[in-house]
């Protein structure tokens, strides 16, 4: 018999009809062991949610790390996580999430140990306790009387006026993939299990589509702030959290502007040197919005703050900012970026950047890979080992035909930070 054999980001040398496979004989009870080689930079891992996950293993009798192999939760695939350490454990938020007869479009979550306190090693899995509902379902944890998807753009914990920890989200509610129709602060109900509205904003006066966030916490000058993206923050303050003039983007706008193609009002210096400075109730400029700004001749490539070129062939990725988060190894500021399927690993001393050099880490055929986020809560030997992971799904990419049961969930990879290859992302 032969078997053909591929996989994202490695490679099987032998080739017959000058395709990767290999001819077996099959029999009962024989075992046969194949090396591939990993061309990814980063370790693709296991996957985190979805059913199925070690189906074969329990078919054939072999131990599982998990506590569901099978089907947790209901679920059989998953957008998008956020997740934070909250009350001691870690708590974990996904996008839209569908089951064998239903679909939850506001907000999914469950909950797991930390691993010093009971929880698997990353390097082996996540146990994932989900909230459920009478039926053992995923349940909304975001309900809102009012249409449209609700998503949680980033995930974080602020104390309260009476000084208790709170875990609070922002979200937002939109028709589709269009903009966003409201948007606002949630803070998450300990006793009732499900997330409230605790501030709606008004609307931005320049809608733009939801993205997802993954905050970091930075002290600068004795002030701590809570980084939503490198480029907008909020004090980590209970009042300022409410407060929509309390935030602040990183921008080189003119205060009170926003971004808008070649009617963009950038500020300069009396030396035509670019400014930028935090300021609040003015935009914040995205990388695909940089790149139209240096395509219309108003921003130079060397001005922008998310201008990354591959470090090995000199191009531009054209990736999007994903996930930031400090790095005690390293002791840098690391992002990891991605652009349809590709993720990119970048270093800076600041954390809005700029990021100029970039190393690319992980690749998938024809395949879509976003969403990505790092979990330093998961970070090995003093950061030199990281955790990441993504939504894997043939979704907005060039993918002809879906993978059975790993479509639409998520992937753990692990990277080290150590290997040589991940030089030539300092910033030069």
């Amino acid at each position: 018999m032969i078997f053909s054999i591929k996989s994202h980001g490695y490679e099987f040398e032998e080739r017959i009809f000058d395709e990767p496979a290999r001819r077996v004989r099959v029999e009962p009870g024989r075992h046969v062991e194949w090396m591939v080689r990993r061309v990814n930079i980063a370790e693709r891992l296991y996957r985190i949610t979805g059913a199925d996950i070690y189906r074969d293993s329990v078919l054939a009798g072999l131990p599982v790390p998990i506590a569901h192999p099978l089907l947790n939760g209901g679920v059989t695939g998953q957008d998008t996580n956020i997740a934070v350490p909250y009350q001691g454990r870690l708590f974990w938020c996904y996008g839209d999430t569908f089951g064998l007869h239903a679909a939850i479009f506001s907000v999914s979550c469950a909950i797991s140990q930390l691993p010093e306190k009971g929880g698997l090693d990353p390097a082996v899995g996540v146990n994932l306790t989900y909230f459920v509902d009478a039926g053992g379902f995923s349940r909304e944890m975001l309900p809102l009387p009012r249409p449209g998807l609700v998503w949680i753009e980033g995930l974080f914990t602020v104390k309260d006026d009476t000084g208790r920890e709170r875990l609070v989200a922002t979200y937002t509610r939109q028709p589709g993939l269009k903009p966003p129709v409201e948007s606002g602060v949630a803070v998450f109900d300990d006793a009732a299990g499900q997330f409230r509205v605790l501030v709606q904003f008004p609307l931005p006066r320049r809608p733009r589509a939801h993205r997802s966030s993954h905050p970091f916490r930075v002290t600068e000058r004795g002030v701590t702030y809570w980084y939503l993206y490198p480029h907008l923050r909020v004090r980590d303050d209970w009042k300022a959290l409410t407060d929509p003039k309390s935030w602040e983007s990183y921008t080189c706008l003119e205060r009170g502007s926003d971004f808008d193609a070649g009617n963009t009002h950038l500020l300069r210096g009396p030396s035509e040197t670019l400014e930028w400075s935090w300021k609040p109730d003015t935009g914040r400029i995205e990388a695909d919005e940089e790149r139209q700004l240096i395509a219309l001749g108003l921003m130079k490539k060397e001005e922008a703050l998310f201008a990354m070129r591959d470090s090995q062939s000199g191009q531009e990725t054209g990736a999007s900012p994903s996930s930031v988060a400090w790095n005690a190894y390293r002791k840098k500021w690391i992002l990891l970026a991605e652009k349809v399927g590709s993720v990119y690993y970048a270093e800076a001393d600041e954390p809005a950047g700029p990021w100029n050099r970039a190393v690319k880490i992980v690749g998938h055929d024809h395949y879509n890979f976003y969403n990505v986020v790092q979990h330093p809560f998961f970070d090995r030997e003093g950061g030199r080992i990281i955790y990441f992971e993504g939504t894997y799904t043939a979704s907005f990419s060039a993918a002809k035909e879906l993978t059975p049961r790993y479509d639409y969930n998520q992937i753990m990879y692990r990277l080290h930070l150590d290997d040589p290859r991940l030089v030539d992302a300092k910033t030069r």
